[in-house]
């Protein structure tokens, strides 16, 4: 059943990848202190560069979207000059890679930048910042259109830059709780202007994005993460986000992206808003490429593959202990378990 992860794939009329696997990204915060990335996370995704796509850690596009130490971004020419390093030794050994680009809005910290949080509303989240937990979440401003419109310009030109940096596209970064994904939540998206108080106008902002950045590097170049199902970061959804996805995804069907990737840590769980799980959510009303993510192991990825559940498989954790997780798939090896102490260098 692996051998389905191992069989190439047609991500696009360019862009043809090796085998179905996917490394997913994997937020590392070893770049340097001007978050420009360094020899060893070259070094680092170089070994794992047989994976059918890499998408790179997830990379701020501008100083106010940082929320972590350490993360890398695309906004400087220091920056992309370090990501050309990367790409450089990715292409070197035959394989692709995606910029995830990132802006984490209410979750940023202005003990990284000198600026305001920005957010959809005013609506900020408990909690400190992982690695600095002496750095509590401050209420964020609600971004004005003036604002919004800044922001979509700076994803344009992060794609822009990513492109510049040698990335083969880029994945916007639309889950996990982040700044898109703040704008398509009611919880969070409590405006009454044109970017809120419906589904259409909470998705607009996304949209937008999408739009602006496929103008300027083209859809078969773009990828978009998203996370219907709120579990991080977020309160806990409803069918006011159904709506809103639903109406997303209907719009996404008609830009011909390159793929659509779930945002989700374990696809087991179930939403009752959304019917099940998120991925079959995503299956049901998608069209296009869809990579399924989780907590699935190769195995278990072939089979829903097989079952036409997903296209491509996404893996997270297992890349970071298996550099030769492809290896160890097409020798049908068992992987190296991962451990949190693996965190702690880059291998």
């Amino acid at each position: 059943m692996s051998d389905l992860l191992l069989q190439p794939y047609a991500l696009s009329s360019e862009i043809n990848l090796n085998n179905r696997v996917l490394m997913a990204p994997l937020t590392r915060c070893m770049a340097d202190d001007d978050l420009v990335p360094t020899q060893a996370m070259a070094d680092y995704y170089g070994r794992r560069a047989d994976a059918g796509l890499i998408i790179s850690e997830a990379t701020i596009i501008r100083p106010d979207g940082q929320g972590y130490p350490n993360v890398p971004g695309i906004f400087s020419e220091a920056q992309i000059a370090g990501w050309r390093k990367v790409t450089n030794k990715v292409h070197a050994k035959g394989g692709k890679i995606f910029c995830q680009l990132w802006h984490v809005g209410r979750v940023a910290h202005p003990h990284f930048f000198d600026g305001e949080v920005l957010s959809a509303s005013a609506v900020g989240i408990e909690g400190t910042v992982p690695r600095m937990r002496e750095l509590s979440y401050q209420t964020p401003k609600a971004a004005t259109q003036e604002q919004i419109a800044e922001l979509i310009g700076d994803y344009a030109k992060a794609a822009e830059n990513a492109i510049a940096a040698g990335f083969d596209g880029v994945e916007i970064h639309g889950a996990n709780g982040y700044l898109i994904d703040q704008f398509l939540h009611h919880s969070v998206n409590q405006r009454d202007d044109s970017y809120g108080g419906s589904a259409e106008n909470r998705a607009r902002f996304a949209l937008e994005v999408v739009d602006a950045i496929t103008a300027r590097i083209g859809a078969e170049r773009v990828g978009l993460r998203l996370s219907p199902g709120a579990y991080f970061l977020l309160e806990p959804g409803d069918s006011e986000d159904t709506k809103t996805f639903d109406y997303l995804l209907q719009e996404l069907n008609q830009r011909e992206l390159a793929f659509l990737h779930l945002g989700i840590f374990d696809d087991a769980m179930e939403f009752d808003y959304l019917g099940g799980r998120a991925s079959d959510y995503l299956r049901k009303r998608y069209k296009g490429t869809l990579v399924g993510v989780g907590s699935y192991t190769p195995e278990q990825g072939a089979e829903a593959i097989a079952n036409e559940r997903f296209d491509l498989l996404a893996i997270g954790r297992p890349f970071i202990a298996n550099p030769d997780l492809i290896a160890k798939v097409k020798g049908q090896q068992p992987l190296t378990p991962y451990s949190e102490d693996m965190l702690a260098e880059l291998v």
